[in-house]
């Protein structure tokens, strides 16, 4: 089921096995790995990762930076869509602290970007 074509090189302190399972998962399966994976970090009382795509979202990558984070998503429509998938687009996503002290991500549209150059 792996689509060489979109694969890419896992963070350098993944484990290659667990890499290696991911990525020949389904987009549903990932997403139920993504939701597991966040509850295995509040349980360790880790900061809640900020990237919460829709479900009709693949995301194909997300790259740590100073101050943000990079993500690259494609977007399926429910029904009846010739065009589908949307993208992939670029979005830089960061965390904002709101006047009440409540924090708010906040998704920055990029623009189009081709995977096959990276």
């Amino acid at each position: 089921m792996t689509d060489t074509s979109r694969s890419r090189d896992p963070p350098e302190a993944l484990p290659d096995g667990v890499a290696a399972e991911l990525e020949d998962l389904s987009p549903d399966e990932l997403r139920n790995a993504i939701v597991f994976a966040r509850e295995l970090l509040q349980s360790h009382e880790a900061t809640e990762f900020p990237i919460d795509p829709e479900p009709s979202d693949d995301v194909l990558r997300v790259v740590e930076h100073e101050g943000y984070t990079e993500v690259v998503k494609q977007h399926h429509c429910e029904e009846g869509c010739d065009d589908c998938p949307h993208g992939p687009y670029l979005y830089h996503v960061t965390e904002e602290t709101l006047p009440d002290a409540t924090r708010e991500t906040h998704w920055s549209f990029i623009g189009r970007v081709n995977v096959d150059d990276d």
